[in-house]
């Protein structure tokens, strides 16, 4: 097995041809018959019994190449490809040049990282949003801890208000007739929660416990169930409960109970802080992406298809991994959403391709820069991923090579510098 040459044939793809001898051929060919022939049926022959040259005679000398070449290709082409000395990224295409009586010549289309060309990588500007905390937020945040410390009161007598939680049974009818989906027993509906139709939660307040009653509504224009959009419908309802949601006073008893401070004003303070805090996280999330994506626009390369293709893949096995971690899977989301695999594909591929260009700009600058890392950053990194998936470092080491970590590390140190040299307004 060897390499017979190494071509440029696209932007960053080489096409390798390598031979394998007749010798090698030739055996694989024999063990390929001899995993197939129990299956294969010839006259006059007991199953599994048909010597070879027969079966080839009947169906043709090449009837056991193709598991053949399967036998050996993976051999031949790490051998070609180390021969080469290219770094492939992606998966390879193979293709069979030739089969004859001196083995077989294959040849593999190979994408390799391109050449890359980045100037004006220091020195981004970017423009950073002001952060204020308004009023109104602070109330909101408090109105909402409010909520989350209420109680819930039976109400026995009387009608329900908005904002009480009724317990109800209803069934819809368009032009008199039921529709699927319109129906629902012992439904707890939160009145102005918005959870229903425009216009249901308003016509429940107001009614009695066991009182039955019509609600009637018209479905939204852009209503999912396009066979309901922009009809109207009568909601034969009851109410089976009434629960009236009582907040606590926003007072410095309740400053005491829901947190560590002993004043409502003091705790006003920190909800304020915390919220300039998330302010000032998602500005500099901002700023960051459009230092990013300005970075992306330099680079200067020809990306191979293949790098796109494969870390399209990686995103979607990264989608799937995060959906089982919900309690689902992509066939169970495609069932929910009306997607594929090609949709969910293409709507990733953007991202994809960002991530590629951020990568090789990143390394590019690393390179440029002589950025270094040391054996105790490699340690620390390693420290780090450990902690983080609960592993014993020295598992970690055997799952990940030193050199990959220390790549990584390169490519952090890049993001860095850039980061740093930027100048945000």
């Amino acid at each position: 097995m060897s390499l017979i040459k190494s071509e440029l044939t696209d932007k960053s793809v080489y096409t390798l041809e390598f031979s394998v001898d007749k010798e090698t051929f030739d055996k694989a060919v024999t063990a390929a018959y001899r995993k197939q022939v129990g299956k294969i049926t010839v006259p006059g022959f007991r199953k599994g019994k048909a010597p070879r040259s027969v079966i080839e005679k009947m169906y043709g000398k090449g009837y056991f190449y193709e598991d053949a070449i399967n036998e050996v290709l993976p051999d031949a082409f790490d051998s070609a490809l180390k021969e080469s000395g290219l770094d492939m990224v992606g998966q390879p295409e193979f293709d069979v040049v030739s089969i004859d009586d001196n083995g077989v010549v294959l040849s593999a289309k190979v994408a390799v990282k391109p050449e890359v060309k980045i100037e004006g990588y220091l020195g981004i500007e970017a423009k950073r949003k002001t952060v204020r905390v308004t009023a109104k937020e602070i109330d909101a945040e408090l109105e909402t801890i409010r909520e989350r410390n209420s109680r819930e009161i039976e109400v026995t007598d009387g009608v329900s208000e908005m904002g009480d939680v009724c317990t109800i049974d209803y069934e819809g009818f368009v032009d008199g007739v039921a529709f699927d989906g319109g129906k629902g027993s012992d439904y707890p509906l939160k009145l102005g929660s918005g959870n229903f139709i425009p216009g249901f939660e308003e016509q429940v307040a107001g009614h009695k416990i066991d009182e039955e009653f019509d609600v009637n509504v018209t479905f939204p224009e852009d209503y999912h169930a396009k066979e309901l959009a922009g009809k109207a419908a009568v909601f034969k309802t009851v109410i089976h409960a009434i629960k009236h949601i009582e907040l606590p006073a926003l007072d410095d008893d309740f400053a005491k109970d829901v947190s560590e401070f002993d004043t409502l004003d003091e705790y006003r303070a920190d909800v304020k802080a915390k919220i300039s805090k998330r302010h000032n996280d998602e500005a500099d999330r901002e700023v960051e992406d459009k230092i990013l994506d300005q970075l992306i626009e330099k680079v200067e390369a020809d990306i191979p298809e293949q790098m796109f293709v494969a870390e399209t893949e990686n995103f979607v096995r990264d989608y799937d991994n995060r959906l089982r971690m919900q309690g689902l899977d992509l066939k169970t989301y495609f069932q929910y959403t009306g997607m594929n695999l090609d949709s969910l594909r293409e709507q990733l591929r953007p991202q994809a391709e960002k991530q590629v260009k951020l990568r090789l700009a990143l390394e590019k600058i690393a390179e440029l820069e002589n950025i270094e890392v040391t054996d105790e950053d490699i340690d620390g990194e390693i420290k780090r991923i450990a902690e983080a998936y609960q592993m014993e470092a020295d598992k970690v080491r055997e799952m990940v090579p030193t050199d990959s970590v220390a790549e990584d590390m390169k490519v952090k140190k890049a993001m860095d510098l850039v980061k740093e040299k930027a100048i945000t307004k």
